[in-house]
């Protein structure tokens, strides 16, 4: 009878399953055609270029123009390889219009920044231009169209900029150079054997980029740079009519070859055979394992039911990458963390990968532990609680970006009409995509979800490969052994996940409130301070910058500095250990599926000199991130067993840390630094160090630090309303525990060494050197000189780029940063990095010397400074109007003193600096101690470079 009763219950919910999903098809007809968002034009010119204009006042008075080119790497010939790239460089280089270097400089005179704004990328199958353009005054968008002209069909290609730039392409591949990219193009060729796409990486060959025929370049512009492969993108405060006049006024002209090249697509074969491989490297500092399966075709959503389909395998991976976190987090780990996607390199390609990361640890246990969650899968499925876990969380993401619709940034819209010229990705609008996920998600069955997996179910021929130190471990893998756990897994004997029971709610019991006793107004800021009666000060400003956001932080006095020897280390990682072992009932993996569906988050700060806060959430989370708030200062949670995991999985992370040349040279240089004083702040971690953190003090730091929340400074920003909030403030802030104890900022005495040192350290087998600089000294602290030193750094990160990139042709990136700090003690600091190649060592040295003394002798020519000003004042622009900005703001005026003017009134005070302020904050902060580290090439000879005489 319960046997038949099983059946029949079986029965009725596998028919309303159905019914739902027929309800939902006839609501949404599965066949129809994915709808196009109606605030996007999208046309054709005659010679077939596409483009999408969309107004969008968000941020105002600036247009974000992009050029989109449906071709890169895959179509370079044998002869031209890295020549893609080389010709996306190019577009920087001299145009019709435009000098050589005049499009930067023109870019920056409005206050685009070159590399953080003003940038361009390649890739396999495309090439993309960005160009935000500050539309404030007249002839800037007409400027920058023509620009996007240039670039689509006027770069002059002279020989002499073709010849110039090969050395910075060389520098920009040897940046990339190390173990990992050594391993990498070990396994890539196998990754994608049988096809293209394994011998066409971006960056090319270096070999071809020393001695190319100019003419090679020449022909991949005249073959692939053409109007039918080409997408103009414009969205930003402005008229559609008139962004549609430009686009025809600039591109209409352009003409496609007569002789056209057909766009061909690379294929990518399935594997023939199931293969292992183990790749090592003395300079690889942890193994990673990675499972691909072969690749298929995988057309573009053009459907509802396409649509559908995508959710579904979006679940699917949301819900084994829980999986594996949550093995991540276990009391003996099998792996530090793993993922698996559905994903590819090749343009209409998926391939399901997975991968596992696992230190210096058991190779062989991360690999099983991997294999057999994903066989688990395949045999089992998810659970309907797992399901209904992840449901909640795409939803909650779906509905926050619509609650937000109209506060969207310019710069998101454009990715999303790039990938849909590109590849085809639906473009419904958020409007229409969470009318989709509201209907679809309740009715998408545990079955439909658990049937993804039929695309790997019967996969016999993968690619399984490890990665990892050279040790001379004998207890590696070979690679037959790597297809036998696999082989093995697939007939192992199995258990289904078990799913555990959670508890109903976050907090045992409520707190008991406290008040709110007096309310004070802050009529510059726009801000209301409360005076909690636990002592406690909330700031609330409430704006409409984002329609669905509120971000919290707080701070005070205190942090790291306090703790002796004893204690570094058990201070250092008080933070990341308590978050390992969970809050008040909820282990790390418990909490995370407490939160499913909620969009918040909260994270303890605990800087050298400080305590507080920082968090997030959507509006109907609010109140969760209030309880979150109160659990991490009254329930932080200790488990020994999550704890002694946390102490495994860093050592296992960290053995190997010093076969990185890069850490090793970091590890060495600060201690050097700082006179190899045991108090310096941690740089490099160790693997020892971890055995030095305890238990007990562990926890009772915690408590000494977040237990007590007296002279505690909370601020909220974002869309709430002040009447609603209070009284979740009154409830879990004012009921913190603070025992009226004074907190203040320690100072533990560390300091630079004095005087001018020059150390030289050998590390790495690459052809790889780095020029570190560091002046240090102590001054007193002004808000007013920290202006002038910033300015100081990004004046001379401009010549850097002109002189030492362009004219030197030196470095590929590099540059400076200048700090002032108030607390613990008042000093400056002020950092040069110059990544490059050891022969041009000693040249790069005395290049930035002289731009250092030119800035100390006559300060910065007027059209520098009018540069910086005028990006300064656009990212302020939006600065203003940042929700997280306000908050540190807020932050640093309670925690420094600082005048609140200088950032509401911050033109102001930008307008104001003179080339002599400038000259004045390079005589203060270039005079004092210098400190120079040059990284050169384990392999070094006298010879084989030149090494700096003199320092800086």
């Amino acid at each position: 009878m319960m046997n038949s009763l099983r059946v029949a219950c079986r029965w009725l919910l596998l028919l309303v399953g159905i019914l739902v999903i027929q309800h939902t098809s006839a609501q949404l007809n599965l066949q129809s055609k994915l709808s196009v968002d109606t605030k996007v034009k999208i046309g054709k010119l005659s010679n077939g270029l596409t483009y999408y204009i969309r107004q969008n006042k968000k941020p105002e008075q600036k247009v974000e123009l992009r050029l989109v080119l449906n071709a890169g790497s895959i179509l370079e010939e044998d002869d031209q390889q890295g020549l893609a790239h080389m010709a996306e460089h190019m577009a920087f280089n001299g145009t019709t219009h435009f000098k050589k270097n005049d499009i930067v400089s023109f870019l920056q005179d409005i206050g685009v920044g070159f590399g953080n704004d003003l940038n361009a990328y390649t890739s396999f199958d495309e090439t993309v231009y960005i160009l935000p353009v500050p539309t404030d005054k007249p002839g800037n968008l007409e400027k920058g169209f023509q620009v996007l002209e240039d670039w689509a069909h006027n770069v002059t290609y002279l020989d002499d900029d073709i010849n110039g730039e090969r050395a910075i392409i060389l520098e920009e591949s040897r940046m990339g150079k190390g173990a990992n990219d050594r391993i990498f193009r070990k396994v890539y060729p196998h990754l994608f054997e049988g096809s293209k796409y394994a011998k066409r990486l971006p960056i090319g060959i270096d070999s071809i980029i020393k001695k190319f025929p100019v003419d090679n370049i020449r022909r991949f512009y005249k073959d692939w740079y053409r109007p039918d492969l080409m997408a103009v993108i414009v969205v930003g405060d402005l008229d559609p009519l008139k962004a549609e006049e430009m686009v025809k006024k600039h591109f209409a002209g352009m003409i496609n070859p007569t002789s056209e090249r057909k766009r061909e697509y690379a294929d990518v074969p399935p594997y023939n055979a199931s293969q292992a491989m183990v790749v090592t490297d003395k300079e690889a500092t942890g193994y990673r394992v990675s499972i691909n399966y072969p690749a298929f075709k995988q057309p573009a959503s053009v459907t509802v039911g396409d649509y559908r389909k995508d959710l579904i395998e979006q679940l699917f991976v949301s819900l084994l990458n829980e999986r594996l976190q949550e093995l991540a987090k276990k009391e003996d780990p099998p792996f530090l963390y793993g993922g698996a996607d559905f994903d590819s390199y090749a343009r209409g390609y998926e391939s399901f990968n997975a991968m596992a990361s696992a230190g210096t640890g058991d190779i062989r246990k991360a690999m099983n532990a991997l294999v057999e969650e994903i066989e688990r899968v395949k045999r089992f499925g998810f659970t309907e609680p797992e399901l209904q876990r992840a449901k909640k969380t795409i939803l909650a993401q779906y509905e926050r970006t619509y609650n937000n619709r109209t506060k969207t940034e310019s710069a998101d819209l454009v990715d999303e009409y790039m990938n849909n010229f590109l590849v085809q990705e639906p473009i419904p609008g958020i409007e229409k995509e969470f009318e989709y996920v509201k209907a679809m998600l309740p009715a998408i069955t545990l079955n439909e979800v658990n049937g993804v997996s039929k695309v790997i179910k019967d996969q016999k021929n993968l690619f399984v490969y490890v990665s990892g130190p050279e040790t001379g471990n004998s207890n590696a893998p070979t690679d037959k052994e790597l297809l036998a756990i696999i082989d093995a897994k697939a007939h192992a004997d199995l258990k289904p996940y078990a799913e555990k029971a959670l508890a109903a709610s976050l907090l045992e019991k409520a707190p008991k409130p406290g008040k709110v006793l007096t309310v004070s107004k802050n009529a510059l800021l726009g801000t209301t301070e409360y005076k909690l009666s636990n002592g406690v000060t909330v700031t609330l400003k409430p704006t409409d910058f984002k329609s669905d956001q509120v971000i919290m932080g707080a701070t005070r006095p205190g942090g790291k500095n306090e703790y002796g020897l004893a204690d570094k280390y058990t201070a250092e990682y008080m933070v990341p250990v308590t978050n390992a072992m969970g809050l008040a009932r909820f282990s790390p993996t418990d909490l995370s599926k407490m939160l499913a569906g909620k969009t918040v988050s909260v994270d303890p700060v605990f800087t050298s000199i400080s305590d507080g806060f920082r968090g997030s959430s959507s509006v109907k989370d609010l109140e969760t991130l209030f309880q979150l708030t109160y659990l991490e200062c009254t329930a932080p949670r200790g488990d020994t067993a999550l704890f002694r995991a946390f102490i495994q999985k860093n050592k296992l992370q960290y053995a190997n840390i010093s076969a990185n040349p890069r850490a090793a040279f970091a590890d060495t240089l600060y201690k050097t630094f700082f006179d190899n004083n045991p108090l310096a702040p941690v740089v490099v971690p160790s693997s020892d160090f971890f055995d030095k953190i305890s238990y007990d003090r562990v926890l009772a730091i915690r408590k000494e630090h977040f237990g007590d929340v007296s002279g505690m400074e909370f601020v909220f920003t974002g869309s709430f309303k002040e009447a609603e909030i209070k009284p979740l403030i009154e409830k879990y802030i004012a009921s913190l525990p603070a025992t009226g104890k004074k907190f203040s900022f320690v100072d533990n005495k560390v300091r630079p060494v004095d005087g001018k040192k020059t150390l030289t350290i050998k590390k790495g087998k690459e052809d790889q050197s780095l020029i570190l600089g560091l002046y240090t000294g102590e001054t007193p602290y002004s808000e007013d000189v920290e202006l002038k030193a910033h300015a100081l750094s990004e004046v001379l990160n401009i010549r850097i780029i002109e002189e030492l990139r362009e004219k030197i042709q030196g470095i590929y990136g590099g540059g400076t940063y200048a700090e002032l700090e108030k607390y613990p003690y008042n000093n400056y600091s002020f950092v040069v990095q110059l990544p490059c190649g050891p022969q041009k060592v000693d040249t790069l040295v005395k290049a930035v010397k002289n731009e250092f003394n030119e800035m100390v002798s006559k300060g910065p020519d007027t059209t520098y400074l009018n540069k910086v000003k005028k990006q300064w004042l656009e990212q302020h622009k939006l600065d203003i109007k940042d929700n997280g900005v306000w908050v540190e703001k807020l932050l640093q005026l309670k925690s420094q003193g600082s005048d609140p003017d200088r950032f509401v009134h911050y033109e102001k005070y930008v307008n104001r600096l003179t080339p002599a302020d400038v000259q004045q904050a390079a005589r203060l902060m270039l005079a004092g101690n210098e400190f120079l580290a040059i990284q050169l090439p384990e392999n070094t000879n006298g010879t084989a470079v030149e090494e700096p005489k003199k320092g800086f």
